[in-house]
Parts: structure tokens; sequence; C-alpha cells
């Protein structure tokens, strides 16, 4: 009972030692919880079978993902302890010299873990189930769902796993402070206050080399990732800029540390105005005894940035995508002559999309309005290599992993000026002799439009067709989710006519408005399509309701897997800045005490404190914007497929979780840091 009181006025009189701790493990819990409760928040949801699929797929994910976070919840947790520890050691001494026991020491610290971790779950559940019903309305609105049966919701699955994950990491702390304090010696406590780390200057010379060699490291992992992306050819090659990204930023913080105090101690006016000197001195001491934290910590950032930036951006491309990519109800597609031995195929091959949906019981009269008919068509004569002419041979050694003997899908162009006014894009006109391609699948765009630039020519059935633009024109046949149609050849109608088709198709809207109304029609349409499938048809279908909710499957998953992983990086990460900084305030008191003697009044000492933290924190991250710059232009380009919108408000909500959570952490730095340094 003693020692369980002497924890308590402990934790009483050590608030501002564990304020940064204590906020860590709330946000931890809360998050933690919220994101692991949103499979009984969307219980309510009123939901159509395909999207209760994907909730269950996203919700086993974010189950899995849980896993990761709590070792790294871990890991930061042990990291505070350690903190914790070190800034009582002479505390522990004169407890030591009282006659207590290391025993009964490791009971002190065990208790006063045990009733920070029941404050903190306490706290951190009731924070994390009033966001998770905010989180509820999130996950309705994503995806379209019902909200009339909404209510308020307690996920005990949640509760039950948080306080398993947790209860767990506070077990390791305790079995880690406890490790901890049994190797301690009495004399290294009572003098922990009076140590100083050995800091070695750094020669100016080899700074400078240094320096060169990073950013020449940096700058090079820049260009593989831009200009010289076409050269990572393999899984292997993607890893070049990652390693010299990161072998780069290590060697830039560890070159820092040694020409910032020479600069600026060669700036009189600047280094001796008011305690300047201080300030660079203690700076330049951080950066040199944290280069590998640091390092970390700007990466974790760097991957937080383009992790929260590029899902916020993919859930507004997907939405923006079915506005513009999938603008009617549905499309049927024939491939024609796709299984020759099979008869009852080659058979159905002779009759239309509309005859085979009969014979199988389906109206397609009564269900379909607006109903517009193309054909595909493709020749031996117009291959991808052949198409390219002579830039093939140049294109084939930067792209090797092409079709390149794959022949290419040619619409008629009658056809396709039809398709194109009803998709609202624009119509095209040509003369006699003229091609032309549409695309928007921007890589395959940028490959095609080099033999166009320079004004190839395509032979079919002996005529010799020139390009009618010096670009591919934007523009899609089939419906999708995406940017992905890679290129298709309008060609004159005489042209095509003697061609053999590949496929036929079909452009439609349903006969009703209501979205229950289309719901069944698409129903009964899936169930015939499937039941018919490579046995006596080979019909496809593509519909908007199927493309909107895939499309918002991945959204979600890759918006809240975003979420989660970035505000987690994001929160150790900036929980290391803070706790390695208030360790330094720590061991730096006697220095405040010795400026205060000298003459420095609270003011003075408060806006250097204010500026070494600032320094601390700011450099880090505005490296780690510089690289994400250059990240997510990497991540637009490998997910290029998906589309480039939305952008901007993207990173705009990402530089809102960095205010609040970054900021959140460095204002409880500098007051908690003010507070050790004011101590008598």
């Amino acid at each position: 009972m003693m020692l369980f009181k002497i924890s308590m006025k402990n934790i009483a009189r050590s608030v501002k030692d564990y304020a940064i701790y204590f906020f860590t493990l709330v946000l931890g819990v809360a998050i933690f919880y919220v994101f692991n409760a949103i499979e009984s928040q969307t219980v309510m949801l009123e939901v159509s079978r395909n999207t209760a699929e994907i909730i269950k797929m996203m919700t086993t994910l974010l189950s899995g993902v849980s896993v990761f976070v709590s070792f790294i919840l871990g890991f930061l947790i042990i990291y505070a302890s350690r903190f914790l520890i070190k800034r009582r050691n002479k505390e522990f001494g004169v407890y030591l010299t009282l006659g207590m026991g290391k025993r009964k020491i490791s009971l002190i610290l065990f208790f006063e873990t045990l009733i920070i971790g029941i404050i903190s779950l306490v706290i951190g559940l009731l924070i994390g189930v009033a966001l998770s019903q905010i989180m509820s309305v999130f996950v309705a609105n994503m995806f379209d769902a019902d909200m009339t049966k909404f209510q308020f919701i307690f996920s005990g699955a949640a509760c039950i796993k948080t306080l398993i994950y947790f209860g767990i990491i506070y077990l390791l702390v305790m079995v880690f402070n406890t490790i901890i304090i049994s190797k301690c010696k009495l004399i290294d406590m009572l003098n922990a206050g009076k140590k100083t780390e050995q800091i070695k200057a750094k020669n100016p010379v080899i700074c400078i080399i240094v320096f060169l060699v990073a950013i020449s490291m940096i700058g090079y992992a820049y260009y593989l990732v831009t200009g010289g992306i076409k050269y990572l050819d393999t899984e292997v090659d993607f890893f070049k800029p990652i390693v010299l990204g990161a072998v780069g930023t290590f060697l830039l913080f560890g070159s820092l540390s040694g020409l910032l105090l020479k600069i600026v101690m060669s700036m009189k006016k600047v280094y001796l105005k008011g305690l300047n000197s201080f300030v660079v001195r203690q700076v330049s001491s951080k950066i040199n005894t944290a280069v590998c934290q640091l390092t970390i910590i700007c990466l974790m950032l760097f991957v937080t940035i383009c992790v929260l930036s590029s899902a916020f951006s993919i859930k507004k491309s997907m939405s923006d995508n079915l506005k513009e990519l999938a603008p009617v109800d549905v499309q049927l597609i024939k491939n024609l002559d796709s299984f020759p031995g099979n008869k009852d195929i080659v058979k159905d091959d002779k009759l239309s999309i509309y005859e085979t949906l009969k014979v199988n019981g389906f109206k397609p009269e009564k269900n379909f309005k607006d109903v517009l008919n193309f054909d595909i068509y493709e020749t031996d004569e117009l291959t991808m290599e052949k198409s390219l002419g002579s830039s093939a041979k140049k294109i084939k050694k930067n792209f090797p992993y092409l079709a390149y003997s794959a022949p290419q899908n040619i619409v008629k162009l009658s056809d396709y000026n039809k398709i194109a006014k009803r998709y609202g894009n624009e119509s095209l006109k040509m003369n006699q002799n003229e091609y032309a391609i549409i695309g928007d699948f921007q890589s395959m765009v940028s490959i095609r439009n080099i033999p166009l630039s320079y004004g190839q020519t395509i032979n079919i059935k002996g005529r010799e067709l020139k390009p009618k633009f010096k670009k591919c024109k934007y523009g899609y046949i089939e419906i999708s989710g995406n940017h992905s149609n890679d290129g298709v050849f309008i060609l004159p109608d005489d042209v095509v006519v003697s061609m053999e088709k590949k496929a036929i198709g079909i452009i439609a809207d349903y006969n009703i408005g209501s979205k229950d109304g289309k719901r069944k029609i698409e129903d009964e349409l899936n169930a015939i399509v499937k039941k018919i499938w490579m046995k006596t048809s080979s019909i496809t279908i593509n519909s908007k309701i199927d493309i909107a909710e895939a499309g918002t499957g991945i959204s979600a998953l890759v918006t809240f897997l975003g979420l989660y992983l970035g505000i987690i990086f994001m929160i150790s990460s900036t929980a290391v800045i803070a706790l390695k900084e208030l360790s330094e305030s720590s061991d730096n008191r006697e220095r405040y005490i010795m400026l205060r003697k000298l003459g420095a009044d609270d003011k003075m000492i408060n806006n250097a404190l204010l500026r070494q933290i600032g320094i601390f924190f700011v450099f880090p991250l505005l490296i780690a914007i510089v690289h994400s710059v250059v990240g997510i232009h990497f991540c637009n380009y490998v997910l290029e497929v998906i589309g480039r919108t939305g952008l901007l408000p993207s990173i705009i909500m990402t530089g809102v979780f960095l205010i609040v959570i970054y900021g959140g952490y460095f204002l409880i730095t500098y007051f908690c840091s003010k507070n050790i340094i004011k101590e008598k």
C-alpha cells in the first residue's frame, strides 16, 4: 500500500514529465479503437451484397494491419518509458540511498505504469468511441449507404482487442522497466544530471565531402523516380532510389551537424547576437548525437505525407472517374470466335447480343433504352510493333515488356463518333486516307505519340493511311473505373468493313430511374451472363453500379489504410522528436541555470529554448517535404491508371493532419521543456 501511495504521489508530482507519454498513449488507444471498430459501425448500414463483401475484406485487412501498428506503438511506448526512467535516475538513486531495494523501485514503476495505462485506456477509449461515431458517418458517406438506421455504436470486439493489445504492451513495458532498474548502479543514478555526452568536433572538409556525396545520392534517387523512371524495369530496380534516398538522408544529417556550426560561426553578427551562439551549439550538438533518429523520423514523415496525400487523392480520383468514365448504365461486349472448338459458342457468335439475351429469357426491349451498337475489329496487318514503325526498335529497348505482336483494337469512324457523342467526348473528322488513335492511359499515350509525331503511316488492305493528328486524342470505348484505354485505332468505314470482327458490343441505359430498380435489372442480367459464360456464349458486362462499388471499395481500402498508417507513423515520429527534446532539456538544465547566473532573463532563455525545439522539429520535416514532392510524383506515376485529380485538396488535408498532430506535440514539448528548465 505504501508503494502504491508513493506511485500516486510521483504521478501527481511528475505530471509535466508524463504529458507527452500520456498524450501518445491516449492518441494510440483512440486511433487503434476507431479503426478496429469499423466493422461494428457498418452493421447498421444498408448496403448491397457486393459492398458488404468489400467492407468485410477491408475490416479483415485493417485487423491484420493492427498487429503491425501494435508493434510500432509498443516500441514507441517502451522508448518513452526509457526517457522517463532516465529523467528520474536521481530520484531512484535517493530511494536506493535510503535503503529501498531495486525490487521495490520496480514495483513503484509497475504501479505508475499500471495507473497511467488504466487512465490512458479509459480516456483513449472514450475519445475513440466518440470519434468512431464520426467515422461511421464517413464510412456511410463513402459507401453511399442508407443512414436511416444510424445509431450510437459501441464495439465490444474493438474494445476487447484494444485492451488485450495495450495490456500486452504495458506488460512488456513493466518487464523492460524492471530490467533497466536491475542493471542501474547507484553512482550512475546519483550523478546522472552531471554526465555530459562527449561530442567530437567534425572535420569541416570531411563534412563538405560527405554533404556533396549525400546531395549526389539524393539527386540521383530523385532522377530515378522522375526522368529516369523508364530504367526501373524490375522489382529490384525500384529499391535503388529507396536505398539511395535513405543513405543520402543519413549522410545529409551527419554532415550538417558539422557544417551548421561552421557556417553560422562565420556570420559574426548573427552568431554573437543574444543567445544565438548557445542555440547554434545546442542544435549542432543535438543533430550530431541524433543522426540515426533524425533519419528515421524524416523518412517516416516522408512516408506519412506520401501515403496520406496519395490516399486522399485516390478517393477523389475514383469519384471523378465514375462520372467521367462510366456515363451509361451498362455495356455488354461479346467476343467472337473465342472458343472455335465449342459448337454452342460458334453457333451463338452468329447472333447479336440482343438475340442472345432473348434466347436466355432476358427482355432487352423492356429493360434497356437508348441502345447503341458498335463493332470492334482486328487484323494481323496492324500489330503494336507495326504501328510504331521506325520507332519500334528504340521503344522496345526502353519498354521491353509490351505485347508488340498483339493485333490492335480497331473501330470504324462512324461507330466511334456515335460512342463519343454518347459519352460526351469529342467526335473525329478524318479523310479517307487518314487514321487516329484514341486513349486515356497516359503512359501508353506517350508511347503512341512518338510515331504519331513523326507522321508514321500504316498499311491496311493495300491502303496507306497517315495520322490525322500528331498526338492521341482523348477517348475510350469500354466504360470502366479507371483510365485504362491504352490505344484504339479509328479508321475510315470503308477500310474497316472488309475486316474480321473481334467483338460486338452494345451501350444502354436501364429503362427505370430508381437505384433499386436498376439493381434488380442488373441482378437478372448478371445471372444470365454468369449462366451462359463460356458455355453457350462469351459475353462480358460492365455496369455503372459495379464500377461504382468496386471503385468505392478500392478507394475505401486505400483511404483507411493510408489514414491508419499515416497517423500512426506521424504520431511515432513526432513523439520520438518530443521525447528526445525533453531528454535534452532535462540533461541541459544546469546549462540554463548557468545562463541565468550570467545575466540572461527568462524571456531570452525561453526564446532560445523555443528556437532550439523549433529547429529540431522543423529540420526533418522540411527535408521530408522536399522528399515528398518527388515521392508524390512517383506515386502518381505508379497509380496513373486511377488518375491524378484531387491532389491539391489531398495535400491540404495532409497539411491539416501535420499541423494538428505535429503542432500539438511541438507545443506540449515546448511547455514541458520550459517547466523542466525552470525547476530548482
